[in-house]
């Protein structure tokens, strides 16, 4: 049985989003208020990836370089 991910797809357009406010931020109080909103968006999307099964997504440690060649 697949599970309906929109759910997740929805989180992490918001991260994305949330990410995009707090590089605009000016004010140390909204830095420090976006900065606690994507660490919770981000326990979210935890949660949810939990709930569907998957895996969570390891930042791959490869240069740009090294992953042209593993893609050829």
């Amino acid at each position: 049985m697949t599970r309906d991910s929109s759910h997740l797809v929805a989180l992490r357009d918001g991260l994305a989003r949330e990410k995009a406010r707090l590089l605009a931020a000016r004010s140390p109080h909204e830095v420090a208020l976006r900065q606690a909103w994507v660490a919770q968006r981000e326990r979210e999307i935890a949660e949810e990836e939990r709930f569907l099964g998957l895996a969570p997504l390891a930042p791959c440690s490869l240069s740009d370089d090294e992953l042209a060649a593993e893609l050829e």
